[in-house]
């Protein structure tokens, strides 16, 4: 199974809910309420979407977050890697060249990081403002062309 984190999954959340509100400064709390998150996984959140300049802090009676530039330029893929570090599916696409045990017995290798950049150009292709839109989802996924049957096992 392919998952993202919490936090991730969260962060995208807590964004989303700032693309729709563009321009408005919101306090933590005040996006705790609205997505019905846990106030203090929010709070974290936005200081490291903050710390990766995805969002602007601004304090005083009006303060709060709110997005680093518009939600068309803003992937899924920077608030993934904001929060969690790297895309990489498998730890072999994580570590420097020479790191992993097998790494020249493995046959596999090269099509993992086929796979990886795969599912990052897709995140990367992403951006926040259509995250909120469900028609936009919609109609993507309707444009996908149809998938080749898949052969069975051992099949000929």
């Amino acid at each position: 199974m392919i998952r993202l984190s919490k936090l991730a999954d969260y962060g995208i959340v807590v964004t989303t809910h700032l693309a729709q509100n563009p321009g408005n400064a919101l306090a933590a709390s005040e996006l705790a309420e609205a997505t019905h998150l846990p106030q203090p996984m929010v709070a974290k959140i936005l200081k490291m979407l903050a710390r990766a300049d995805l969002l602007i802090s601004q304090r005083g009676a009006q303060g709060g977050y709110r997005l680093n530039g518009s939600a068309e330029m803003i992937s899924v893929a920077q608030i993934i890697e904001a929060l969690d570090g790297p895309i990489a599916l498998t730890a072999c696409i994580e570590v420097a060249p020479g790191e992993c045990e097998i790494e020249a017995l493995c046959p596999a290798r090269a099509n993992w990081q086929r796979i990886n950049d795969a599912i990052r150009e897709a995140l990367v292709g992403i951006p926040l403002s259509e995250m909120g839109n469900t028609s936009a989802a919609h109609l993507r996924h309707r444009r996908r062309p149809p998938q080749a049957p898949l052969l069975a096992a051992g099949g000929n």
